[in-house]
């Protein structure tokens, strides 16, 4: 397997032109691999956090685990991690990055930084490849070169690292490929309430996985590579059910205990290829096209829910307000999640079934071929507007934001009797570039 480590080197020593403040922050951050010596494999010496090391039964009820062996301060210490849940990793190099169609993970940090001033062209180019050869290791169980903490990055479960660029990183790299929908989202002055602390960035990092403690632990391990070239702007972390609570696929609750995401496309198919990578001829077809191949967007959207006047209504209130039974996730109109909901449904006192100000009927829309992925992810952090600092990371995966996530947002805006119990109060647009290869970093398309 190619090793990162002399590009690695040649962006931490080779880079004079970027200039004297950003070369000395990247020089003190090689520094720090003074206390976990790369081993000509790569990882951290004494240490094996790669799925590739040693399995051997760790006596937990009949699981085979993976014993690692860390040295912090020169007591040796083991790192017992159990199958498969713990040893479970996702592929960081291909064609698409992970993190967009993978199964959702358990947890959820989205990190937005900006691009210090002096961070030009050739700064960025470095930034990218430091962070891309970071996450490379980290998603496999594998510590970072700065990692003074390695035994941290012993259970990846299924961590994912995904890239998203703002629009002053492609100002500064490549303008001329920036998507005319990279910008910020069109104002709904109905709805919207929104904060800087939670809006913009130059830069996204999306860490997904199933262990709240690996996710801490790469955010804290790639924060501190990018401290020279950025600086955080804000931090968003949700969570939804934990692995294994419920059967593998169930559509995830938010915390209004509305089954969220139901019209999904599901992974592998036709639709989600079409509505998330503007891929095949029915994308073609819609005008719908990626801005770089295997590339995508996202929307984020940070949204309150007044949990508090929501409890005010009873359960029929709640179901109306959404166009589903809260039980099921069934529309009004049907038995079962994935039935199609009956629009022209009419019930015996002459009113439609799913009203029309109803959340699913307006968000569904005329053309719902059209579509996106949703992604999203609750949070619970006591800072809300609603006094209990509840309420939805809404990430949205598309290929075209102006012809897929707008007209449905527009509709949302001027009617859904949800926004009642909601208040957007940050909102983001970021391209998502392609993946890469062994040996390149995540962007370097634009650097071709």
């Amino acid at each position: 397997m190619p090793t990162t480590d002399p590009s690695r080197r040649e962006v931490l020593f080779g880079l004079g032109a970027v200039g004297g403040g950003l070369l000395g922050g990247a020089v003190g951050y090689g520094a720090g691999a003074a206390q976990a010596t790369p081993t000509p494999g790569g990882a951290p010496s004494g240490v094996d956090a790669s799925p590739s090391g040693v399995m051997e039964d760790t006596g937990l009820e009949g699981e085979v685990g993976r014993a690692g062996w860390a040295e912090p301060g020169g007591e040796a210490s083991r790192v017992a991690v159990s199958s498969p849940v713990g040893t479970d990793t996702v592929p960081f190099h291909g064609p698409r990055q992970a993190g967009v169609d993978t199964p959702a993970q358990t947890h959820a940090m989205l990190v937005a930084l900006d691009l210090l001033p002096e961070t030009d062209r050739a700064g960025v180019r470095a930034l990218l490849r430091l962070l891309s050869d970071d996450a490379a290791r980290l998603t496999q169980g594998r510590a970072t070169l700065a990692d003074t903490e390695p035994e941290l990055a012993a259970a990846p479960a299924r961590l994912t690292v995904t890239f998203g660029f703002g629009p002053e990183l492609l100002a500064r790299v490549a303008p001329e490929k920036a998507p005319a929908w990279l910008k910020p989202l069109p104002a709904f002055p109905t709805i919207d309430a929104l904060e800087d602390r939670w809006s913009g960035g130059d830069l996204l990092l999306q860490i997904c996985g199933d262990d709240r403690i690996s996710v801490a632990h790469a955010r804290r391990m790639l924060g501190k590579v990018a401290r020279p070239f950025a600086e955080v702007r804000w931090v968003q972390e949700g969570f939804r059910a934990a692995r294994g609570t419920h059967p593998t696929g169930t559509t995830m609750r938010n915390l209004f205990g509305q089954v969220d995401g139901t019209a999904n496309p599901q992974g592998g198919s036709p639709a989600l290829e079409r509505i998330v990578w503007g891929a095949g001829q029915e994308a073609a077809d819609l005008g719908i096209a990626p801005w770089i191949p295997d590339g995508t967007s996202l929307v984020v959207r940070r949204i309150d829910m007044l949990m508090d006047t929501w409890d005010e209504l009873d359960r029929p209130a709640k179901e109306k307000v959404i166009g589903r039974t809260l039980g099921t996730g069934a529309p009004l109109t049907g038995e079962l999640e994935t039935d199609a909901p009956d629009l022209e449904a009419i019930g015996p006192t002459g009113f439609p079934v799913i009203p029309d100000t109803a959340h699913l009927r307006r968000a569904r829309g005329p053309e719902p071929e059209y579509g996106m992925l949703r992604r999203g992810y609750n949070y619970d952090d006591g800072a809300g507007a609603s006094g209990t600092g509840a309420g939805l990371i809404f990430a949205a995966f598309q290929a075209d934001v102006d012809r897929q996530y707008i007209p449905v947002q527009e509709r949302l805006a001027a009617s859904d009797h949800l926004n009642l119990w909601t208040r957007p109060v940050g909102s983001a647009v970021f391209a998502i570039p392609p993946g890469c290869a062994e040996g390149g970093f995540v962007g370097d398309v634009l650097f071709a």
